[in-house]
């Protein structure tokens, strides 16, 4: 499985980060390639590219803020999720995704 996600929140800093570094977490503890891009109070960082998004079977983004170039992930999978269910419903957010690509 191989899991996209990009997250960000209004101040841009912590929330940012936490869920970023808790998708990632879960993701490599379930065995999932993944790639989380931040777009933090600093700007983009570890930005998802058209070769990531080609092979993605899904996307999470953070609803909190608009996604900057969010249209780029049309035609995927996409869970839109809290920053804080991000952080605190992680594993919740990744059996959902799962049965969903399953169902595909």
């Amino acid at each position: 499985m191989k899991i996209l996600a990009v997250t960000a929140c209004p101040s841009g800093v912590a929330h940012t980060y936490m869920s970023a570094e808790a998708i990632a977490k879960k993701c490599k503890d379930r065995g999932w390639e993944v790639k989380v891009e931040t777009q933090g109070s600093i700007g983009v960082e570890n930005a998802i590219t058209a070769d990531d998004i080609k092979d993605a079977n899904a996307v999470i983004l953070t609803k909190d803020m608009p996604i900057k170039n969010e249209e780029r992930f049309q035609g995927k999978l996409i869970a839109r999720v809290a920053i804080s269910d991000a952080i605190k419903k992680t594993d919740a957010i990744l059996n959902k995704i799962e049965a969903m690509v399953n169902k595909q």
